[in-house]
């Protein structure tokens, strides 16, 4: 694992440039899962993310000379911020490459923060070669955003914080995507006080870690494919492995479902913004993946909180649905004069909010002389809801839900 003295010589090199985040107990979260949860809020970190600890504190480690011929990452997100906000504190130059589909508001966050942006690739692995050939090419140094003892030092300050606030905790979960974050606070922990477990989570259409972690060896995936783009690595790291297989006592896996009841929960409950890999910890202790003894003492790392905002409208969406205060609605009804008015003054007299309407009758699935009415409704639970299909029904309309 690192070593202690290197984790802590990293949080003196990044203590003028790195919010020492919030550490603080969750009490609505801690109700729903029956134990005291504290959350580490590094989604309210100077760049929205962990990154910064790890890309600043490799930074700091270089010559003067390596500095000044300037540095490149690959990434197209967090990390992508680190290393240009490190990079602007040091005043050097720093060249980030991101796959061509990076939507524009990253790449103008990044530009920004003085980096120069280099569109490549189809994906992270493409622009990662990219980048390592770039770097060789123009002799610059490669920041990696995982794989590197410096950058995992770096992250590991995070547990130093999170123990020197809380000295008795039972567990920590951190989510994982390549491991440096859970190598550097596994082995923060685990040198400090090795009775706190260390638990990881990874997003199940990202597998790879949690399949070599149980096979104890490297297993890479296929393919990824999840809502936690932050935390999507198809490949393993055999050295970061290795930490975590010393570190960690236990990977479990969320799904994409779980992730988004996390994310809505955090930002409803908690009134926190955080992205798919920073809300897995938190979907793990909600969907009880992980064992623990009541009113255990847990601190759970919110990694990131840079989540797409289409992204997190989606997910509203579809929590307001699922939570009965939405409903869509598809209703047939006869197309002539006052029929449509019958059927929103019905809704109206069952205290339905319509938020939404829509008007076909051309469709070829219709009969002549119908219309199909969509309709979204805003509706106060399960019970209102009933009572609304039931409303419907009682007067004959033809109607089907969307979901």
């Amino acid at each position: 694992m690192i070593p202690l003295s290197e984790i802590v010589h990293a949080k003196r090199a990044i203590s003028k440039i790195v919010e020492k985040t919030p550490f603080a107990l969750a009490p609505l979260l801690s109700n729903e899962v029956n134990a005291r949860v504290y959350l580490k809020k590094e989604n309210l970190q100077i760049t929205g993310a962990y990154k910064i600890r790890g890309a600043y504190n490799k930074i700091a480690s270089l010559s003067k000379e390596e500095r000044q011929k300037g540095v490149i990452a690959a990434s197209a997100g967090n990390h992508a911020q680190g290393v240009a906000y490190s990079a602007r504190a040091f005043n050097i130059p720093a060249i980030i490459v991101m796959p061509e589909a990076t939507p524009l508001l990253k790449v103008t966050s990044t530009k920004e923060l003085g980096a120069e942006v280099i569109l490549h690739g189809d994906n992270y692995d493409e622009a990662y070669e990219f980048a390592i050939k770039y770097a060789k090419e123009h002799n610059l140094t490669f920041i990696h955003p995982f794989a590197d003892d410096k950058v995992i030092a770096g992250q590991g300050t995070i547990g130093l914080e999170m123990i020197d606030e809380i000295n008795d905790l039972d567990m920590i979960v951190v989510p994982i995507g390549g491991g440096g974050l859970i190598s550097g606070i596994g082995s923060a922990i685990k040198q400090l006080d090795p009775d706190i477990k260390v638990i990881g989570v990874v997003a199940s259409g990202a597998p790879a870690m949690y399949n070599s972690f149980k096979a104890k060896k490297p297993i890479d995936s296929t393919s990824v494919r999840t809502i936690a783009d932050g935390i999507a690595v198809r490949d393993v790291c055999e050295k970061n492995l290795k930490y975590i297989l010393e570190v960690a006592d236990d990977i479990v896996k969320v799904d994409d479902e779980e992730i988004a009841n996390a994310i809505l929960f955090l930002l409803e409950k908690q009134k926190l913004v955080v992205e798919g890999g920073g809300a897995v910890g938190v979907a793990a202790l909600m969907h009880d993946k992980i064992k623990y003894k009541k009113d255990s003492k847990i601190g759970v790392v919110l990694s990131g909180g840079n989540i797409d905002v289409q992204m997190l409208s989606v997910i509203i969406e579809k929590g307001l649905i699922k939570s009965h205060r939405k409903m869509k609605l598809l209703v047939t009804l006869v197309d002539k004069p006052g029929s449509l008015m019958k059927l929103t003054d019905l809704l109206t007299k069952e205290r339905a909010n319509i938020t939404h309407i829509g008007y076909d009758r051309t469709s070829t699935s219709l009969s002549y002389g119908d219309a199909n009415v969509t309709m979204a409704l805003e509706t106060k639970g399960k019970e209102h809801q009933d009572s609304i299909r039931r409303v419907l029904k009682e007067h004959n309309y033809k109607f089907k839900e969307e979901f």
